[in-house]
């Protein structure tokens, strides 16, 4: 079934189009990075229900560009230990690091205190949404999500011949747990959750979170991404992976991308119950196998690397607060975020706003939210952040 859902049966079920797009395989992310995605009828991409995307017709020439804020990378890493462990690795790349991953999985499980069985490592978390939802998905169903949210797995999903069944964030953007819980019905095979959430990067407090979790996953299984969770302050975000003691039917899924700052080298992993690892890996390759090996040891330095991530989440509060200020002075009105993002209403046309701000050097997001347009800027280092700020001021 894996070899089914490939780049032509994404394009057959209307989620791709030839044309615009593909002159823009930069816009998208995640799984479906370098995969055209579909338009509406005014040429925004279609992400969502609710959402709608910008794009430029011509790549930014990225060598001058000099402020690339719109991913969401960590703007200090890979950490030093990690760049250490790379060096002192290469050598080994001429072995597959299968004793290593191991290791590395033990070490993992220690971390979130689980069994090793309860791991399973892949190529970021994104790697993993997909690989669920291929997994999952095979015989159709539906997926049961927040709109707005992060659209990997739920792209796959419909790939796979899934339906979507997207439940409106509530006011404060938070999840609307009770509205996604009525949405489950017989087809429902899985409930997305997407904590802290992007692109608003707002969070859903953990009571409320675990009680919907323990009482829902008896029902269907819940996938919690919390590839934000470690950037989280001033917030009630505590991990799910604490209910699989309690054999609760969920899919946590983390990543080194964030606070590790490895976006680059590609390491996740996802922790669940083992019976829901092997249903997972009897449909698609599991374990890892595809991890290069310097990212195999990058990975296990960074997770000893505490000092950078504790200064990764101070450099990151830093720098948003610092954007905070300057846009409540200029009357923008920004959704509170959790994350290395912040999303903000604006006063032109997202699409504008985009070639104004890549004319300046500058790379961010725009959307249309309700029709509404917003910028979503990635948190930089504070340098990248006065430069973002002196742009919007010239705009605004």
């Amino acid at each position: 079934m894996v070899q089914k859902i490939n780049r032509r049966s994404l394009l057959k079920s209307g989620f791709a189009t030839i044309g615009a797009m593909a002159a823009a395989p930069f816009l998208a992310e995640g799984a479906f990075a370098g995969t055209p995605l579909r338009l509406d009828k005014a040429s925004r991409v279609f992400y969502s229900p609710m959402v709608r995307g910008h794009f430029l017709e011509t790549e930014p020439d990225l060598s001058k560009m000099v402020a690339r804020i719109g991913s969401n990378e960590n703007p200090y890493g890979p950490p030093p230990k990690a760049r250490q462990a790379i060096s002192d690795s290469i050598e080994k790349g001429n072995r597959y690091a299968r004793t290593e991953l191991k290791e590395l999985t033990e070490k993992i499980a220690v971390k979130e205190g689980v069994a090793p069985d309860h791991i399973m490592m892949g190529n970021g978390s994104g790697d993993l949404l997909e690989k669920t939802a291929l997994a999952l998905f095979k015989n159709g169903g539906n997926v049961v999500s927040a709109d707005p949210t992060y659209m990997s797995l739920i792209r796959v999903a419909e790939g796979a011949g899934a339906t979507w069944k997207a439940i409106p964030c509530k006011s404060d953007w938070s999840h609307d747990l009770d509205a996604m819980e009525k949405a489950i019905d017989k087809d429902t095979k899985l409930v997305y959750i997407c904590n802290p959430n992007n692109p608003v990067g707002a969070v859903t407090s953990t009571k409320a979170l675990t009680d919907f979790c323990s009482r829902v996953s008896e029902k269907v299984p819940i996938f919690i991404d919390e590839a934000y969770i470690e950037l989280v302050e001033g917030a009630d975000n505590i991990s799910m992976v604490g209910l699989l003691k309690d054999k609760k039917n969920v899919i946590i899924a983390r990543t080194f991308s964030k606070i590790m700052g490895m976006a680059g080298l590609r390491v996740g992993y996802i922790a669940a119950l083992p019976a829901t690892l092997d249903a997972i890996k009897k449909e698609v390759r599991g374990g890892g196998s595809g991890i290069a090996c310097t990212s195999v040891y990058a990975a296990s330095a960074a997770m000893d690397d505490i000092d950078f991530q504790n200064s990764t989440r101070k450099m990151n509060t830093e720098a948003k607060t610092y954007l905070y200020d300057n846009l409540k002075t200029m009357g923008y009105k920004y959704v509170p975020s959790f994350t290395n993002f912040v999303i903000f209403p604006i006063n032109m046309p997202g699409k504008e706003f985009l070639k104004k701000m890549v004319d300046k050097g500058i790379i961010i997001k725009a959307m249309d939210i309700k029709e509404k347009p917003y910028c979503r800027v990635s948190i930089g280092t504070m340098d990248e952040m006065k430069l973002f700020v002196s742009a919007l001021q010239q705009m605004s």
